[in-house]
């Protein structure tokens, strides 16, 4: 059994020489705009939205271990590992930094972030990791997230942070500082997240948006929503048209983008569906990438 350490405030566990390092993991769960509704550009130049996010049970792992000196060191594995720095303008380790200021620990860790999600491909990959983070450095340092401005630190690593930090459903407003709670049980619900692995930028797609407000989201109504962004973004990767035919032609629940791009996802009634329909994607478009998981 794992030594119980009573500590006091703003204290953190000493590491033990005799005592083997504890290796901890987190996934970084993928993050899904179920609908996506721009209702205007703001004089700041960012965007205003209305959005309900979902969270997949699969996404990027990071793992951690603790070390005494206060270092921090990142490794990038994965399959999408070379498209993504490890310097200290990756978000896991803006994450790590943020928490060890707020919290006065003395510190560090070594963290492997095993990179499974496309880069830049509007599922939160980069948010998610950071969220992921925090709460595993949270847990591996000691850290009482109560003595610590946890929103604010999520917030000042980027708009999604803050609702990635959950991974649970939430209707967000604004630019993604505005969180809400919604009563849907979404949990299990099978997923197919599609990517043609084509670069589709983010501020580009926003840039592209034509500025017409088409209503409001109503959360509980999310399946007559809409993605704004899907015909900017379909402007600079063409392949998401193609891609949307495919779902659909899998009869799916609902088929739509994701995000700004170019992932897009569809809903299935069962996992043997989801599955048959990735199976028969993979085969007709190997060029393609493709995760089946499950809404949590």
């Amino acid at each position: 059994m794992a030594p119980i350490y009573s500590l006091m405030p703003g204290q953190t566990a000493p590491l033990s020489p005799a005592m083997p390092r504890l290796m901890l993991t987190e996934t970084a769960h993928a993050k899904v705009n179920l609908a996506l509704h721009v209702r205007a550009r703001r004089a700041d130049g960012y965007h205003e939205l209305e959005s309900l996010f979902a969270f997949c049970a699969d996404g990027d792992e990071l793992r951690g271990e603790a070390r005494e000196d206060g270092l921090l060191t990142l490794t990038v594995e994965g399959p999408f590992a070379e498209e993504l720095s490890a310097g200290e303008d990756n978000l896991v380790l803006r994450a790590a930094r943020a928490l060890q200021a707020a919290s006065g620990t003395m510190l560090g860790a070594d963290l492997t972030l095993e990179k499974r999600l496309p880069i830049a491909s509007g599922i939160g990959g980069g948010s998610a990791d950071a969220a992921a983070a925090l709460r595993l450095l949270v847990r591996l340092w000691g850290v009482r997230p109560m003595e610590i401005d946890f929103p604010s630190i999520a917030a000042s690593l980027g708009a999604d942070v803050p609702a990635c930090l959950g991974s649970q459903t939430v209707f967000v407003r604004g630019i993604g500082e505005r969180l809400e709670t919604v009563d849907l049980d979404l949990a299990g619900i099978p997923i197919l997240l599609v990517n043609p692995l084509e670069p589709c930028t983010t501020a580009a797609v926003y840039r592209g948006w034509d500025g017409v407000d088409r209503g409001p989201l109503d959360p509980a109504g999310w399946r007559q929503g809409r993605n704004d962004l899907a015909a900017s973004a379909t402007v600079l990767v063409p392949e998401i048209d193609e891609l949307l035919a495919v779902l659909r032609a899998q009869l799916p629940s609902l088929a739509r983008m994701s995000g700004s791009g170019a992932t897009c996802f569809a809903l299935f009634a069962s996992d043997a569906e989801r599955d048959a329909a990735a199976h028969r994607i993979a085969d007709d478009h190997p060029g393609w990438w493709v995760m089946a998981t499950s809404l949590r």
